[in-house]
């Protein structure tokens, strides 16, 4: 499934009947920002204020990432934010791989369209799926590896910073 433009990739995501997630979802968490980004920043899936709105990480999650790149001088419109899975887990709870592997292949038309130079994992479960599986976030944070080209790291996701 690989289609050429947002508005097809889009309106097929959001009938998307593939998992179980859709059947608790209030929305579908497409994605947002600049379609000609270099910089992609992918998380693992929805929570409740994204699943109420309909926009990713727009929650207290959300606040924390939008300084963060305050912080190195960037806005959020000059990026594109995206998750694995496109519905909020229940509980917001991992997604489970079989959700996530459902999923991927939205969020891999969404990079093939955008073709970002950098795809930085917010996460541990982003990076199990950019990276590699066993993937330790305490320990490889921050490192570059290389995702079908493109340079990749992953930082910790901004909810687990808030939590500790």
């Amino acid at each position: 499934m690989h289609m050429r433009d947002w508005e097809e990739l889009e309106k097929a995501c959001r009938s998307c009947s593939r998992c179980e997630l859709c059947k608790t979802r209030k929305n579908v968490v497409f994605g947002s920002g600049d379609r000609h980004a270099k910089l992609m920043f992918v998380g693992e899936g929805p929570g409740e204020t994204e699943d109420e709105t309909g926009l990713p990480f727009v929650g207290r999650a959300g606040k924390l990432l939008d300084a963060m790149l305050a912080s190195v001088g960037l806005e959020r419109s000059r990026v594109y934010i995206a998750n694995i899975v496109k519905c909020r887990p229940p509980q917001n709870r991992d997604p489970l791989p079989e959700e996530r592997e459902m999923c991927f292949p939205w969020l891999d038309n969404q990079i093939r369209l955008i073709s970002p130079a950098i795809i930085v994992c917010l996460g541990r479960i982003a990076a199990m799926r950019f990276i590699k599986p066993d993937f330790k976030i305490t320990q490889e944070h921050g490192l570059w590896f290389e995702y079908f080209g493109i340079k990749t790291m992953a930082i910790y996701h901004p909810a687990a910073l808030l939590r500790d």
